[in-house]
């Protein structure tokens, strides 16, 4: 029998860097630049919520700039993607601890369409990966998808997550049921990932995991 794995709990983010990105917590200046792509009906047409105003955006994200610690179920992250040499937000991160006991979390996005096809949405979720697995020892990591959303899917894809289901019609979605893809990625699978990835969607993606359901 195994020995149960233990998970580095609670953890504490700090922010992270990649060769164009930077990864960090929200800040109250960086209203501009999310509400830029967050109020686009294109950026929410997949997304939990409407385009949003300032004043709503204003409020969440003064809430999200609170969260970063990782401990127990429910616990999130709502990360600020700036591209480094513009030094402009780009898109958020969504990662959520789901069952912690059991070493399980779920990752979201939403990006600007001006950066779309540029590799930003696939570096800057790799790196969420990263830590959730290299530095959390996570076990396993999933991303729910409306099907229709080309660009998420292709997301998922790259990097290296499988379908793991597809429900069909288990969420009232904007006036109508709707299917929900699942893909999934557990640990021994991303150990085993090859370096290559394939080039970028041509399209910016967006997710309905999470955005909403942290309020």
């Amino acid at each position: 029998m195994s020995e149960r794995p233990v998970f580095r709990l609670p953890f504490q983010f700090e922010e992270y860097l990649t060769e164009r990105l930077r990864l960090r917590t929200m800040r109250e200046a960086d209203l501009g630049d999310i509400l830029a792509y967050q109020s686009r009906a294109d950026v929410c047409e997949y997304l939990l919520y409407e385009p949003r105003d300032r004043e709503t955006l204003a409020a969440r994200i003064a809430k999200w700039s609170e969260q970063s610690t990782l401990a127990s179920d429910g616990d999130f992250l709502e990360l600020a993607v700036e591209h480094r040499s513009e030094a402009r937000v780009i898109g958020d991160l969504y990662f959520m601890l789901e069952r912690a006991e059991h070493g399980c979390a779920a990752i979201g996005w939403a990006f600007h369409p001006g950066y779309s096809g540029q590799g930003y949405a696939t570096e800057a979720a790799m790196e969420v990966l990263r830590l959730g697995f290299d530095s959390i020892g996570l076990h396993r990591i999933v991303a729910e998808v409306d099907p229709r959303n080309a660009a998420s899917v292709a997301l998922c894809r790259r990097l290296g997550m499988r379908k793991e289901a597809h429900l069909i019609e288990n969420i009232w979605f904007k006036g109508r049921w709707a299917d929900t893809d699942v893909y999934a990625l557990r640990e021994t699978e991303w150990r085993d990932r090859p370096d290559a990835t394939p080039p970028p969607s041509p399209r910016s993606p967006s997710n309905h995991v999470g955005h909403e359901g942290h309020g």
